[in-house]
């Protein structure tokens, strides 16, 4: 398995070095050269796996050993080891064709945990195995910097430096970030949206010296390690609603989505062989990516404040990887398009590769009400209490999965983390203890305004420190 750009110009690499560039050097962002092929005979061998053999399973298809067998099992067993359900990610049936698949069960109580915290573990190992200075810098819609922050907190050879949208994140996924006083931690909270910050983000990694000099690394998903750790959940739940039920069949999965991410993964995992029917793609009012899917127009908005605010993304990062395989892995057509879309802001298809994009998804934009309407919706009539991204994917599945299909929704966060919007449903919750204390705690963080030049003084700075 070796790694190539989606732009065409970056040679093969090896797993490792992947992992370390994060964002292809030509700017692109790298896929393995070759989607490797699980058989129906390799998917009834695995379907019986605990968690953590499935991961070891999936990995080894991608990190063509070049980490020792047990080293990676250590590594996988380490990152998992403080997730608070031994399924790692549980399948619960919601009702009759519906199942929710529950990822908030590690340390800081997001879907982001189940990749990052192997990142964490993975980063610290290379920087050992190599000697080699590790900065991480990244940028958070409000769960990948609480969970990159806990996997590499007080870790040796390892800064990290995440940016975050002053304002635009929900007051717990502020705390779970501002609140850790380890020296090798940077919270920056920036003047402006998510966006501004992923695209200073992705311009700092586009400088080559600038990222040679300051040892610079991925943590976001434009980190092809990020994909890969999260289509192992897409298998395993699989595996869960297969006994279920007792009936083998393609399955409907339902993604709350901004930066197309976790939903790419899904699209991954049924590259690889696993029976996926539609792959349902839930936004917010900031529904960029729905319009794209109905009819192939991907132009960014006016960016819009929402319930779910992780998914308040209007250009996502991850859109390039699934544009490369849509229109056939056609690299200069990936590096004229990006061009454009810098240019011009939009993004067009149609004709075979539109149709190609319809039959492999569906979408839905739910808007405000409809989300807080699905909390007390299921909360009356189930007892479950749905964080709002997590409402926003079971919303979608009422609107988009066919008669007689069988739908997996993806609950990404925990509700407590997200409590503006439970309280306007009426509802009281109860705060994990690991939550409730994070509001005694005092906050760390240093407010930038959205020029790249303060943040890239305050990044030095960091790093030099």
């Amino acid at each position: 398995m070796e790694y190539i750009s989606t732009r065409g110009n970056v040679g093969k690499i090896g797993f490792i070095d992947a992992f370390l560039m994060g964002l292809a050097d030509d700017g692109g962002l790298l896929v393995p050269n070759e989607i490797p092929a699980v058989s129906a005979e390799k998917l009834k061998q695995w379907q019986n796996l605990s968690y953590q053999e499935l991961v070891l399973e999936i990995f080894s298809l991608y990190t063509n050993d070049e980490i020792p067998q047990e080293d990676l099992k250590q590594l996988v067993n380490d990152s998992y080891a403080t997730f608070r359900d031994p399924q790692v990610t549980p399948v619960r049936k919601l009702k009759d064709g519906l199942f929710l698949l529950e990822l908030f069960h590690g340390p800081t109580f997001a879907f982001k945990d189940i990749a990052l915290q192997f990142m964490g573990q993975l980063y610290t190992y290379v920087s050992k195995k190599l000697n080699k200075k590790i900065h991480i810098l990244g940028a958070t819609s409000g769960d990948t910097g609480a969970s990159a922050i806990q996997g590499v907190r007080g870790k040796e050879g390892i800064k990290i430096c995440i940016l975050h949208p002053n304002g635009k994140v929900s007051k717990v996924q502020e705390l779970q970030m501002t609140t850790v006083q380890d020296e090798n931690v940077l919270n920056l909270s920036v003047e402006g949206n998510f966006d501004d910050c992923q695209r200073i983000i992705k311009d700092l990694f586009a400088d080559l010296d600038f990222k040679s000099n300051n040892h610079l690394c991925a943590i976001n998903s434009i980190n092809f390690v990020r994909i890969m750790a999260q289509t192992v959940y897409y298998f395993y739940s699989y595996f869960q609603v297969v006994k279920e039920t007792g009936v083998e069949q393609p399955l409907n999965f339902s993604v709350p989505t901004g930066n197309f991410g976790d939903i790419f993964a899904g699209y991954l995992a049924k590259r690889m062989g696993l029976p996926v029917n539609k792959l349902i793609l839930a936004t917010n009012e900031n529904n960029i990516l729905e319009r794209f899917i109905h009819e192939g127009v991907y132009k960014p908005g006016d960016f819009r404040t929402t319930y779910s605010p992780s998914m308040d993304i209007q250009v996502a990062s991850n859109f390039e990887r699934y544009l490369y395989y849509v229109l056939g892995e056609d690299a200069a057509q990936i590096r004229e398009l990006m061009d454009s879309f810098k240019r011009n802001g939009e993004i067009v298809i149609g004709g075979e590769a539109l149709a190609l994009v319809q039959a492999e998804f569906a979408a839905h934009g739910v808007q405000g009400q409809e989300c807080l309407d699905t909390i007390t919706k299921y909360k009356a009539e189930t007892g479950y209490l749905l964080d709002p991204h997590s409402a926003c994917g079971v919303s979608a599945t009422e609107v988009r999965s066919g008669q007689g299909e069988v739908t997996v929704s993806l609950a990404t966060a925990h509700p407590a983390k997200f409590n503006e919007a439970i309280e306007l449903c009426g509802i009281e919750q109860e705060f994990p203890e690991q939550i409730a204390s994070l509001f005694n705690k005092p906050q760390r963080q240093t407010m930038v305004d959205g020029s790249q030049e303060e943040i890239v003084r305050e990044l030095v700075k960091f790093y030099n420190a």
